[in-house]
Parts: structure tokens; C-alpha cells; sequence
């Protein structure tokens, strides 16, 4: 299964794991790696460069194949020491960067000059083609079902997709309601070159979470995610509990008026920490994208991946080429 994603980042099948807070750690990017896919490490988890230093030298210990680190740049009053983070990555032989959030324009010489890969998370087309604009060698097109934060203009990857497929001449791979052998083929057939998805491997065996947060995506159905922070513009799907009621009731009572702090005590890493380590399911928000309908099982990433492309040859060879009197 060759595509430019493929070719570009040296990976078997053009499946990638998003990076996470607290989820994307050397077990998981490993796991990904071992399957064929592209498993990302995501910097910030470590509170320091070293600790991300440490952690890269862990992952190559639980895998030789090729794997990412996920660099979010975030809007703070104290940016973390992202030109150090950078140089950890460069130290420690990482040729793939995923980059989101801001634009990471000011950081591209350091990584470029490093030979580093850099595939940006975009929730527009605009975004997108700003990515390409400033040499990033891929995009991840985040269409409006993903988990965290899709943006604030609405659309969906239907749309979405398509639309980047007619802009953009770097590759881009899907992302958000990505789950199996049927979003690879419909994502491929809508323009992206392969598909990223984090929700799907939360749910997974290798996953460094509580076995909490996995049920919990189990017994979810499409319906259960809620946006919150849409007042802030900064908006984020997260799982419903009741941190997140709180959240939606202090927004409905603030309106226009609201501020982060009105409900900073709600959504703060090490809250969401406590979810996802701990399985203190309502003591913050947590991310989590409308796909959780569509994942019915635990599986190891090696298993999800083989079935992933097992179904999505199968439904090329069996239900499309019959569809086109192949």
C-alpha cells in the first residue's frame, strides 16, 4: 500500500497516530511503529527537553522502525523552550515532526536544516495551504467530527477533504472519524494519501491509558461528545461527564462575557491528567472525537492495523471493482 505518505515519512501503510497529551508516549508510538504505521511521541507530555530526550531513546529501544514526535505550539504567556524540544528531536535521530497549533513558520529552518519531515494539523484549507506555503512536506487535513480542537469554521471531512484535494500539491492524510478499513478507502477516494487517527488508538490495548477511558469510548456512541470553549474560540470535542456539564453551564451563564478562568479548574493538563491516568472519569475534560460510535473492540494496534487494511483491500477488490463492472 504505497502513497507520497508512505514514501515520505518510510512506513509501511499510511496510518498515523496523532499525538495526544498524556496518551502519546514510547508504549503507543512504539506499538504503532511495530504495525506499519507511523506512531507519534508527543513532546509537551515531557515537562522538559531531557525527559523528551529520555523518551525518545526509550522508543528506539521498543522499535527500529521509523516514528514522529508531536510538537504543538501553543498561545502562552511562557513558551515552552521549543528551539531545546527541537534539538532533542534533532539529538535524537526523529526524522518526522507533526506539528500543531499555531503556525510553526519560525521553526521550519531548524527542522529543515535537521533533514526532518514536518506534516502540520490543519482545520482549514486555508491553513493548509499556509502549511505548504511555508515548506511543510504534508498536511493532516482535521475535518469538524475530530476529537480536540477542529477549528471554528465547521466543516466536515466530506467536504473538507475534496476541497484540499483541489488546493494543496503537498500530500495530506485525514483526520477525525478515521477508524478502519472504510475511512481509509473513503478518505483515499476523497483526495488524502492515508489517514491519521488518535480517538480510535485510545481504544487500544497498547495504549498507556486507564482501562476506564477505554470502556468508556466503548459503551460511547456518536452522540456523546459536546463542544465546549466555543465562546473562547478556541473550540474543543471533548467526551461528555460532568466536568463538562459544569463547563457547558458556566458558559451558558457567562456568554459573551466568559474568560478561561471562568473554567481553567475544568480543563488544565494535570486535570485531564487524573482522567486519563488516574480513571477519575469526571475530573476534567478529555478529547475525544464522534468516531467513538464506530469502535466497538480493544484490539492491539498490530491487530487494528492488519484489519484496517484487510478490510480496505477487501473493499476495493471486492465491493468497488464490482461497483464499476470491474
Amino acid at each position: 500500500m504505497k502513497t507520497r505518505i508512505t514514501e515520505l515519512f518510510g512506513i509501511r501503510y499510511p496510518i498515523i497516530q496523532g499525538g495526544m497529551h498524556h496518551v502519546g508516549y514510547a508504549e503507543l508510538a512504539s506499538a504503532v511503529s511495530n504495525a506499519g504505521g507511523l506512531g507519534i511521541i508527543t513532546a509537551l507530555t515531557q515537562p522538559t527537553p531531557e525527559d523528551l530526550a529520555k523518551e525518545i531513546a526509550r522508543c528506539h529501544e521498543m522499535t527500529d522502525q521509523p516514528f514522529g514526535v508531536n510538537l504543538t505550539f501553543l498561545p502562552s504567556f511562557k513558551a515552552p523552550p521549543y528551539p531545546e524540544y527541537i534539538d532533542a528531536i534533532i539529538q535524537g535521530g526523529v526524522k518526522a515532526v507533526e506539528t500543531a497549533g499555531r503556525s510553526p513558520e519560525q521553526y521550519m529552518p531548524q527542522l529543515k536544516a535537521a533533514g526532518i519531515r514536518v506534516i502540520h494539523k490543519c482545520t482549514s484549507v486555508r491553513h493548509a495551504l499556509k502549511a505548504e506555503r511555508i515548506g511543510c512536506d504534508a498536511a493532516s487535513v482535521d475535518g469538524f467530527e475530530c476529537g480536540g480542537h477542529p477549528g471554528e469554521d465547521d466543516i466536515p471531512n466530506f467536504i473538507l477533504l475534496p476541497r484540499a484535494a483541489e488546493e494543496l500539491t503537498i500530500p495530506f492524510v485525514a483526520s477525525g472519524g478515521m477508524a478502519d478499513g472504510r475511512s481509509l478507502v473513503a478518505a483515499m477516494a476523497l483526495g488524502a494519501e492515508g489517514m491519521n487517527m488518535g480517538t480510535r488508538f485510545l481504544a487500544t490495548k497498547d495504549a498507556p491509558i486507564h482501562d476506564n477511558v477505554k470502556q468508556a469510548i466503548l459503551e460511547a456512541d456518536e452522540l456523546q461528545t459536546r463542544l465546549i470553549m466555543r465562546n473562547l474560540r478556541n473550540t474543543e470535542r471533548v467526551m461528555n461527564n460532568a466536568a463538562v456539564e459544569e463547563i457547558i453551564r458556566i458558559e451558558k451563564e457567562k456568554g459573551e462575557a466568559e474568560t478561561i478562568d471562568d473554567i481553567r479548574h475544568l480543563v488544565t493538563g494535570a486535570k485531564g491528567r487524573l482522567v486519563l491516568q488516574e480513571g477519575k472519569m469526571d475530573e476534567a475534560a478529555w478529547s475525544c472525537g464522534m468516531v467513538a460510535g464506530l469502535i466497538h473492540d480493544i484490539p492491539t494496534c498490530d491487530e487494528l492495523i492488519r484489519r484496517i487494511v484487510d478490510d480496505a483491500n477487501a473493499i476495493v477488490r471486492e465491493r468497488l471493482t464490482g461497483f464499476l463492472g470491474g
